[in-house]
């Protein structure tokens, strides 16, 4: 709670910055325990806001210029809101200047890769296109808290910018809370209305007199003060331990300004309605509904400084609250000036009819997107698969391709065999004639005439292709050539 509300002590730079030195001189031990537990505490205290870690730096570096923080304390709300105060950035130290130089580069550096994120996320793909160059402008529009026209250094334009940035954020914070809340409720009562509508005659009167009975259950409690006010005040100063008859307005305020700043901030005056609170919501009970709690809390808090924050900002310093208990209103306030959340009307019926018609058009967006979604994942799938049978067709054209050249090389050497088996057949041929020159020269020297016989026969068996007739066939020949001739002789 304290990281969103704190956002409301920085009605301008962070007033965040010490305006203790405005007031009354704060107890020295209450102060050295407020830093040692706000020191406990650095790490959690957060704005709110999307620059909150350029601010709280920022703050932290004009802190250390002892010149500079005494004329923030010394300014007047008004005049930081201004901008009167950033003119005196001129006079502060160099080594602070160069520390604000730095940490505006690193913001600025910050801003355009979040402006990036945001771009590519729109349109949904990296890059730049021609609606970029808007795109940037519109960053400068966002993003005002810094001076972009000058990237490298802190200047007046900056600390002005930071000032005039936080001062609307902070006033347009309760507006939104409240619209975020009325939303809540009309989606509450959405809801519930869609459960009734799916059930049976019966269950349906069921569930509707159930609903009464915890509404009947949740207003059955004891009347609340009016927040602000001395009956209030009163049950708060008893259940610190006094009686009711001595109280004390500013002995009430030191001993619940818990940081000794003398002011009472926004998470100090919510701590006073506590008590209240009780008496209406218990996170136990189903009846009860706790952000409804919260809410209740904050307008207690709003309707406060609208009574006593004179000077509007955000804080309730002791001179406002002990001018506030001599007031009249202070005994007897106003019966109608404050409204708690039993007895106020979140919505309208034709407000709710507007918001359930936004909802269904919402939804039948989503809708349409859903299909549009699944028209391009089957589109997706149909591409995917076409690519995989475009791989397998050319994967099997390769492996033809492979297995044709395979074929083609064998046809070849077959080819080359036939072409070159007539060398061969000559090869042969000459064969048997070296044979027989060899034999002529070899066996011992013997003259090549013995095996004549041989060279011839075998000549004459080439020469009719190799056809030599059968030994048993030849000796008949023989004898039969015999035979005819012994007659004649």
């Amino acid at each position: 709670m304290w990281t969103v509300r704190r956002c409301l002590l920085l009605a301008a730079l962070v007033v965040l910055v010490s305006h203790d030195a405005m007031l009354a001189p704060v107890d020295p031990k209450k102060q050295k325990a407020a830093e040692n537990e706000a020191e406990k505490q650095e790490e959690s205290t957060d704005t709110g806001l999307h620059y909150d870690s350029y601010l709280q730096e920022v703050v932290k570096a004009l802190e250390t210029d002892p010149e500079f923080k005494k004329k923030l304390q010394e300014a007047d709300i008004e005049d930081i809101k201004s901008g009167k105060l950033s003119a005196e950035l001129n006079l502060v130290a160099h080594n602070v200047r160069t520390q604000l130089d730095e940490l505006k580069r690193t913001e600025i550096s910050r801003l355009r890769k979040l402006q990036r994120v945001r771009m590519d996320m729109q349109n949904g793909r990296n890059g730049m296109h021609q609606g970029d160059l808007r795109d940037v402008k519109k960053m400068f529009q966002d993003f005002n808290h810094v001076d972009h026209s000058n990237p490298k250094s802190f200047e007046e334009e900056d600390l002005n910018k930071l000032i005039q940035a936080v001062v609307e954020d902070l006033e347009n914070y309760d507006q939104k809370r409240h619209l975020e809340f009325k939303r809540y409720e009309m989606v509450k009562e959405h809801q519930r209305r869609e459960k009734l509508n799916q059930l049976n005659e019966e269950e349906r009167k069921k569930e509707q007199e159930r609903f009464e009975e915890m509404q009947r259950k949740h207003k059955d409690h004891p009347k609340m003060n009016h927040p602000g006010s001395k009956d209030q005040l009163e049950e708060v100063w008893e259940a610190d331990g006094f009686q009711r008859e001595e109280f004390n307005p500013r002995t009430f305020f030191d001993m619940h300004d818990q940081d000794g700043n003398g002011y009472l901030d926004p998470m100090e005056l919510e701590a006073l309605f506590q008590k209240e609170l009780d008496k209406v919501y218990d996170e136990r009970a189903e009846e009860d509904d706790l952000r409804e709690m919260e809410e209740e809390r904050a307008r207690m808090r709003e309707h406060v400084l609208r009574e006593v924050d004179t000077n509007k900002d955000s804080m309730v310093s002791l001179t406002e609250f002990v001018d506030a208990t001599k007031r009249k209103d202070f005994d007897q306030p106003e019966e109608n000036s404050f409204e708690p959340l039993d007895d106020t009307d979140f919505f309208s019926e034709q407000e709710l009819e507007e918001f359930e018609q936004q909802l269904a058009k919402e939804a039948a967006e989503l809708r349409q997107k859903e299909v549009e979604l699944a028209r391009q994942r089957v589109e997706h799938q149909q591409k995917r698969q076409q690519l995989q049978q475009v791989v397998q067709m050319n994967q099997e054209q390769e492996r033809q391709a492979a297995a044709q050249g395979e074929d083609t090389l064998k046809f070849e050497t077959n080819q080359e065999s036939v072409q070159a088996a007539p060398g061969q057949e000559a090869i042969q041929e000459a064969q048997p004639a070296e044979t027989a020159e060899h034999a002529g020269q070899g066996d011992g020297g013997k003259p090549a005439e013995m095996h004549e016989p041989v060279a011839a026969v075998a000549g004459e068996a080439v020469a009719v292709g190799g056809n030599l007739q059968p030994e048993g066939q030849a000796g008949e020949e023989q004898a039969q050539h015999q035979e005819a001739q012994q007659p004649s002789a």
